[in-house]
């Protein structure tokens, strides 16, 4: 398989071939940047690990953002009284502890603002959140509640796309259309097909019914039928001097006892907690090993907090110390529901580990997304658990692609309802017209009989 140092040094070379000008000279961050083995990673997921696509992709990345200045977009650059409305803004999480990035389409009419600097200010959002997520895959909510025909903007949206398509690798976990107005079907049928197969799969539909398993009811707003009372209130940015100046990151290849770059903790195992029966009760663990060289201070978040005891859920760490945690499925929950859930690991640098608890409290909130590490964690219960103690006939735990499948199944089957009942309705209005037509037809013609009876007796 294809390593991030195999993609580096292809791209090492192609530098060394000459720079296009224009745009010329490629911009220093983003030069930083493509050091990075994480970045290098996401080219290589994006394109399956092809060699070739992978660097063809991340040099057009390079020759587009100098192209339109990327780095540059700040609030003092792009149009704030665009950002300011909440026509998108991210807030909020997915199931699977990704941040959404929500777009009220209701909020946006083709052709009354600038294009360009609506581009702009899509751009500035997601380089934003880049930065702020550490790379971190987000999910593009389209909440379309509300909308018609003239909200629809298919230039904007293609424009969308083809961002995560050809300069945002491996950034998008989910594509949520909520409330989807049967109007516009055709105009998403359109959509569909500009989406690469990969996108496609990971595209839900959704209503107030079913958006819970997606985004959890604490992380969905009041106006989905959620728990959040959220209210969008842009704030600023806090973008250090060292995050305009990135630290020199080095290449050496690290092996399978070493953390990542830039992570502070290893997680054992990295990405599942197995969960089985034992005495009665359901129960996972994982455990947590402090990488870092200084102590650190960790929290576990889960989509659903009632269904888990979680011990620790909170705690500090010495350098290389390590922590087991233990999760137990509360009486009363069935798999069928757990295995949907995710549980979130944050972790954060502490200078000792004997702080009181309103220090590691003044630690948290002072910490923002650049200096929090965050790991996510899915489930996953044996299939002779699944028989054992939960409500999934086949033993299947339903996956990504199944979810997709169904929601887009469940969408066309009521769609197909809807088209027949309008046919029906069509045809009983047709009928309705021509049974009233032929009775005053045949009224008519009653009394002009009757009338010309009546005259005919008068004549006798």
């Amino acid at each position: 398989m294809v390593k991030p140092a195999d993609l580096r040094a292809a791209l090492e070379a192609k530098l060394k071939e000459g720079i296009p000008n224009p745009p010329g000279e490629f911009h220093p961050l983003d030069l930083e940047r493509i050091k990075d083995d994480r970045y290098l990673n996401r080219a290589l997921i994006h394109h399956d690990h092809d060699l070739k696509l992978a660097l063809d992709m991340l040099w057009n990345i390079l020759i587009w953002r100098k192209t339109v200045n990327a780095n540059e977009l700040n609030e003092s650059t792009i149009r704030m009284d665009y950002v300011k409305e909440g026509l998108l803004f991210p807030h909020g999480r997915d199931i699977d502890g990704s941040l959404l990035l929500i777009i009220k389409l209701k909020m946006h009419i083709k052709g009354q603002k600038d294009y360009e600097e609506i581009k702009k200010v899509l751009i500035y959002w997601l380089d934003r959140i880049e930065r702020e997520e550490n790379g971190k895959q987000i999910t593009i909510f389209f909440d379309m509640d509300g909308c018609g025909l003239s909200n629809m903007d298919m230039e904007l949206i293609k424009y969308m796309i083809s961002l995560f398509k050809l300069y945002y690798p491996a950034f998008l976990n989910y594509i949520v259309v909520f409330q989807m107005p049967w109007v516009l079907n055709a105009a998403f049928k359109i959509i569909k097909s500009l989406l690469p197969p990969k996108a496609v799969e990971i595209m839900k539909f959704c209503n107030k019914d079913t958006l819970k398993e997606i985004v959890p009811p604490e992380q969905a707003l009041v106006c989905w039928g959620g728990k959040d009372n959220y209210v969008f209130e842009f704030v600023s940015e806090n973008r250090s001097t060292s995050e305009h100046t990135p630290k020199k990151v080095t290449f050496a290849e690290q092996g399978d006892n070493q953390h990542s770059l830039g992570e502070m903790l290893r997680l054992s195992p990295n990405d599942t907690i197995i969960f089985k029966s034992e005495n009665d009760e359901i129960l996972g663990q994982f455990t947590i090993t402090n990488m870092d060289e200084s102590a650190i201070s960790f929290k576990i978040r889960t989509t659903s907090p009632e269904k888990f005891r979680v011990r620790p859920s909170s705690g500090t760490l010495p350098s290389g110390a390590s922590q087991t945690v233990l999760i137990v499925v509360q009486t009363g929950f069935h798999l069928r529901t757990v295995t949907k859930d995710r549980f979130l690991v944050m972790s954060v640098q502490i200078p000792k580990t004997d702080l009181s608890p309103k220090e590691l409290s003044e630690v948290w909130q002072n910490s923002t997304g650049s200096k929090v590490d965050e790991y996510r964690l899915k489930c996953h219960f044996p299939e002779k658990d699944v028989a054992k103690n939960g409500n999934i006939s086949d033993g299947k735990i339903p996956d990504k692609q199944d979810s997709v499948t169904n929601a887009l199944n469940n969408l066309q089957q009521n769609y197909e309802i809807l088209h027949r009942d309008m046919r029906k309705l069509k045809i009983m209005q047709f009928l309705t017209l021509f049974m009233t037509a032929a009775a005053l037809i045949l009224g008519y013609l009653v009394y002009k009989n009757t009338s010309e009876n009546g005259r005919y007796c008068e004549r006798i």
